[in-house]
């Protein structure tokens, strides 16, 4: 594909933060697309983004962008409560469709989008970017290639800051129904890039818990009552046998951060820091065999990264670029792409079954 072919894409939720945050610099910096036509909820909010981004068409109705022709790719940048009505508009409507995760606020809202999407025989990804993220990709190469031979063990945690306080506009996700937490969103990124890396839990032993039922909102002065869990403790056994253990939580002061250890019969292989959205640049690789004095850094390949520097300076459009360059290809093409909707499916599965392993104490059987 060239960029004289660039995939045409509708943004719904040009008037929030995740889209203009991450979406729109790497749809504007990519040869392989172009931010066509943008929606938002109204008529003036919509011509508003259309003039800010310096794109052709401004929607305020999905349905009407679904109408549109020239829309090839849909993107869902929304909050989760709405992914569900506004995905199935967009397939419906024939068009490919990349929704941010979660796909659905449930497992059965995802089920049937996953659904929808093959009998319209359309392409779908689903937002967990970390799978095209270059240090990740360079982990799986590594681990396929017998760096640390056969796994024995992982280890990997997430510790960050901030749970006591909120601004009003987010403190909707305290509501754990509405399916935007710290065990969805925060370690459903990470369990999966963990998951991408070694391969899939088998079954799993949880503890998710709520330690802070309140948080203050900061600019009305108001304390909220908090049902969503910020602190999610594992431990399962993966397909090829390995054993995890995997900590993420939200904490209020001075979290430690990310680092994911893999220890195999022949090696040891780390990921130090970029646990969170944005943070590729802050992916540190390092490794060990048995007879080094200590673990080395191994920097990512270059032919891994794929977006240009332009897009790789804007943190946040960094592995979302690397999404859209695979999403594009696949369209073109026609070829297999990840993490699709069905894969989306098998990771909403899995939080199901931590959630029953944390509620009934007792060790679940993830379905793979």
């Amino acid at each position: 594909m060239t960029s004289s072919n660039p995939l045409r894409v509708g943004l719904i939720g040009a008037g929030g933060r995740w889209g203009p945050w991450a979406h729109v610099p790497a749809l504007q910096g990519l040869p392989e697309t172009q931010l066509y036509a943008v929606c938002t909820a109204h008529a003036d909010t919509a011509q508003a983004a259309a003039e800010k981004y310096g794109v052709k068409r401004a929607y305020s109705d999905v349905k009407a962008m679904g109408a549109d022709p020239e829309v090839e790719a849909a993107l869902v940048a929304v909050r989760v409560p709405a992914h569900y009505a506004l995905a199935k508009d967009a397939l419906e409507a024939g068009k490919h469709v990349y929704c941010e995760w979660p796909l659905g606020a449930n497992t059965k809202e995802a089920e049937d989008l996953a659904a929808l999407a093959r009998k319209m025989k359309v392409h779908t990804m689903v937002g967990l970017q970390r799978r095209a993220s270059p240090a990740y990709l360079y982990m799986r190469e590594l681990i396929k290639d017998g760096y640390v031979g056969a796994v024995l063990s992982v280890n990997m945690t997430l510790m960050g800051s901030g749970v006591l306080t909120r601004t009003s506009d987010r403190t909707w996700q305290r509501d754990v129904t509405l399916g935007a937490n710290t065990l969805t969103i925060t370690f459903g990124h990470v369990i999966d890039a963990l998951c991408m890396v070694v391969g899939e839990l088998t079954e799993v032993s949880a503890l998710v818990s709520t330690q802070v039922p309140q948080w203050f909102e900061t600019d009305t002065k108001k304390y909220v009552d908090v049902t969503s869990p910020d602190n999610i403790m594992i431990q399962g056994r993966l397909e090829g046998g390995a054993v995890v253990n995997a900590c993420v939580g939200v904490h209020p002061y001075h979290g430690s951060g990310h680092r994911f250890e893999i220890y195999g019969k022949d090696g040891t292989l780390a990921m130090i820091g970029g646990g969170e959205a944005g943070q590729e640049a802050q992916r540190r690789i390092v490794g060990g065999h048995k007879d080094d004095q200590a673990l080395k850094e191994l920097p990512v390949p270059e032919r891994l990264k794929w977006v240009p520097e332009e897009v790789r300076n804007v943190g946040r459009a960094y592995d979302v670029g690397q999404m859209w360059v695979n999403f594009a290809k696949a369209i073109r093409t026609g070829a297999l792409v990840e993490p699709d909707f069905d894969h989306a499916v098998r990771r909403h599965r899995l939080l199901d079954a931590i959630r029953r392993a944390s509620d009934t104490g007792q060790r679940q059987k993830v379905a793979l």
